[in-house]
């Protein structure tokens, strides 16, 4: 099955920010517990402040910086974030997303509700673990 950048893409507020270009990937064809989308944020664009808790929908929120430069707060915390970065929203947890680039900021977001997989007997977690417990801490 193939989905084509820009086949069923749409304009939309996200959490109070301004409008964003949003496609959602295989939406109502996939089976898999998350939601797939790119969104594609104007210069000066944001997605607004806002958290994801129980009383919500407790949501795990995965952002990937493909095209860009932006700035991503999460708590007390603030990222400038560019091309191949990526930024865990935990449940629960305030953030937001701001385009602070001259171009689009074009992201791909994944997000759902938490649980466990359990994909260890795969070689590239065994790999993603090995390299992970050899890496040492970033500034």
């Amino acid at each position: 099955m193939l989905e084509r950048s820009g086949d069923h893409d749409f304009d939309y507020q996200l959490h109070e920010g301004s409008p964003v270009r949003v496609q959602w990937h295989f939406y109502g064809q996939s089976e898999l517990p998350v939601a797939v989308q790119t969104w594609e944020l104007p210069p000066g664009g944001f997605e607004g402040m806002h958290a994801h808790t129980e009383k919500d929908l407790a949501l795990e929120e995965i952002y990937i910086v493909l095209e860009g430069s932006g700035r991503m707060r999460v708590d007390d915390e603030t990222f400038n974030i560019a091309t191949g970065d990526s930024v865990l929203a935990r449940v629960g947890t305030s953030h937001d997303l701001r385009n602070t680039g001259d171009g689009p900021l074009k992201m791909l977001v994944v997000w759902g509700t938490t649980g466990e997989s359990d994909y260890s007997n795969f070689g590239s977690a065994k790999r993603a673990k090995a390299v992970r417990a050899q890496a040492t801490p970033a500034d």
